[in-house]
């Protein structure tokens, strides 16, 4: 705040009346001040000469504010997808969040590609909704030029060469695959973001992604384990995928509402859903 004798020089300066400058983060706000000749005042709000905030720009009219555009957005969500001897599990939860608000409870985050494939994703909605559509697309051209489904490791080729073919500009969408291959064993796929993929025996994307994976080394790897390592049944891996959402949830506000959870065998896919906090 300017001093009382600076203050008092610029009034006199200034024919009996001037303003004090504020600073502020947002810009200069001014205090009307009065000079008698011998008593320096403030002015009150009562006598319209209150504190005038009209120096304040707020962003909108006066001083240069630089403005970005991101044509991506986080929307959050977790997925996980586990395979095994003769089926795969994949995961995710339904909750579709900006920022600290969740705009919906209920939004799936798993996309049936065929009976017995299933593609998980987190990130842009939007991002997410087109990759689905370039796919489903893709699928039925196949389908149709060769009278028959396409195989799990084909639709994983296929992904990876979606999402190359976007590598400039890439969809924000963070994808885990799942499905049985041509022998009947269980098949899971992690990506990064411009189609690179391998074949793995769990695969985790998301923002929870950082306390899936080091849960399912030690339950599903069986890493820095002594006991002997054995072939988990489906019924087993499912109540795995139910405990890893709840931790996930409660350390990561995107992660939450409710976790859907596809089961893939050679007989088709099975859909459950188990609920989770809503806080």
């Amino acid at each position: 705040m300017t001093s009382l004798i600076s203050a008092t020089a610029s009034v006199h300066g200034r024919n009996g009346q001037a303003c004090l400058p504020v600073n502020t983060s947002e810009g200069g706000a001014t205090i009307p001040v009065s000079f008698d000749g011998q008593n320096l005042s403030v002015g009150h709000a009562e006598n319209d000469s209150a504190i005038d905030g009209s120096g304040i720009d707020h962003g909108i009219t006066q001083a240069p504010y630089e403005r970005r555009f991101s044509p991506y957005e986080f929307n959050g969500g977790t997925t996980l997808a586990i395979s095994g001897p003769d089926y795969a599990v994949v995961a995710a939860d339904t909750r579709l969040s900006s920022g600290y608000a969740i705009l919906s409870r209920d939004v799936s985050k798993l996309h049936k590609l065929t009976e017995k494939c299933v593609l998980g994703s987190a990130g842009c909605k939007t991002d997410v909704d087109q990759l689905r559509s370039v796919l489903d697309i893709k699928m039925k051209m196949y389908a149709h030029n060769h009278h028959k489904p396409m195989v799990t490791p084909s639709v994983a080729q296929m992904l990876g060469n979606t999402l190359y073919m976007k590598r400039f500009f890439p969809y924000y969408s963070f994808n885990v695959l799942a499905g049985i291959d041509s022998e009947g064993k269980g098949a899971v796929y992690s990506y990064d973001a411009i189609g690179s993929f391998e074949r793995t025996p769990f695969s985790a994307s998301g923002s929870g992604q950082a306390f899936l994976i080091p849960l399912m080394d030690n339950v599903i790897s069986h890493k820095n384990r002594l006991d002997e390592k054995r072939d988990l049944p489906a019924e087993e891996v499912v109540e795995i995928v139910k405990d890893a959402f709840l931790t996930a949830g409660e350390r990561d506000i995107y992660t939450g509402d409710a976790v859907e959870i596809m089961i893939i065998t050679k007989d088709g896919i099975r859909t459950e859903t188990f609920q989770l906090k809503a806080d």
